[in-house]
């Protein structure tokens, strides 16, 4: 019976979250429930996942996932007491998205030690928030906001800087990143049944789920004013345009980012730039290395 219950998991997601039945098959890989290839990785090149990860230009999304994941107000404490942000504001945001790629993309053994070791270093992480409320960072609650904006980004940054993806495509992306997030220690239990419930969490956190802290304002400081030298003025640029355009209206005006018609203007050029450039760019360009070595191996 056990070994049917995932089987059974998938099915009702089909019919509940509109799953197309021609999906099930890339799902009960991601699931576990078809023999797993020693040479893949969790979910293999023809998921939606690998499709999604492995484009480089999703790392322009960093800076809006890092300000968004510091304004609930516990992982904001968790950030403050146990990563260096004001010094290294990226530090902390790569280092997890080193941990992803080798969880998404790594050999089996890799990818179930980058598991480990992620939470290994979630466990240490515990303490009190601004008000005195208590947190630790293997909460489900807090580790489900903190993978919500990764999935919320990825998609973002990818629709508006790809390609655009279908509904279809949106839920199943949704339904294996609840496989990415049970490797997280993410109860699936604890995560949105399907995507259209998922955009609904999102939504009720974004209107009274979140707090704006003295550490959401410093961490949106150090991400958009990084204090880099004049040459890479360039390249900052860009990330401050790509993280305030692409932040939630009210929690940008809140934050008191600078935002008008001038500065949308800009932004749909550069979406429109990179648009017509990734395609014509060779994979070592466009692609994530552990994402490319991934291909590699299964090919």
């Amino acid at each position: 019976m056990q070994k049917r219950a995932p089987r059974t998991q998938l099915r009702q997601a089909s019919r509940a979250g509109g799953i197309e039945p021609e999906d099930l098959e890339r799902l009960r890989y991601a699931a576990g429930t078809r023999a797993v290839d020693p040479q893949r990785s969790l979910f293999g090149p023809e998921s939606m996942t690998w499709r999604v990860n492995r484009e480089a230009v999703l790392l322009l999304g960093g800076g809006r996932a890092l300000i968004l994941q510091v304004a609930h107000p516990k992982v904001a404490a968790g950030v403050a007491e146990f990563s260096d942000y004001r010094s290294d504001p990226w530090g902390r945001l790569y280092r997890t998205l080193e941990l992803t790629l080798a969880i998404v993309f790594g050999e089996p053994e890799a990818s179930r030690e980058a598991s480990r070791r992620l939470g290994r270093v979630h466990r240490r992480v515990a303490g009190d928030d601004d008000r005195g409320e208590p947190y630790r960072a293997l909460d489900p609650e807090l580790l489900l906001w903190v993978h919500a904006t990764l999935i919320d980004t990825s998609l973002t940054l990818y629709e508006r800087y790809v390609a655009e993806l279908t509904g279809r495509e949106r839920r199943l992306y949704y339904e294996e990143m609840r496989t990415l997030g049970e490797a997280y220690a993410i109860p699936r239990s604890t995560m949105p049944s399907d995507y259209a419930a998922f955009r609904r969490y999102w939504a009720e956190m974004l209107a009274d789920g979140l707090r704006v802290t003295d550490t959401t304002r410093d961490v949106a400081d150090a991400v958009l004013h990084p204090g880099l030298p004049r040459v890479a003025w360039p390249a900052t640029e860009l990330l401050r345009l790509v993280t305030a355009g692409t932040l939630p209206a009210p929690l940008r005006d809140e934050l008191g980012v600078d935002w008008g018609p001038g500065r949308e203007r800009l932004l749909a050029g550069s979406q429109a730039a990179i648009r017509r450039l990734v395609p014509l760019l060779p994979a070592l360009l466009h692609r994530f290395p552990g994402a490319r070595r991934g291909l590699v191996r299964a090919a």
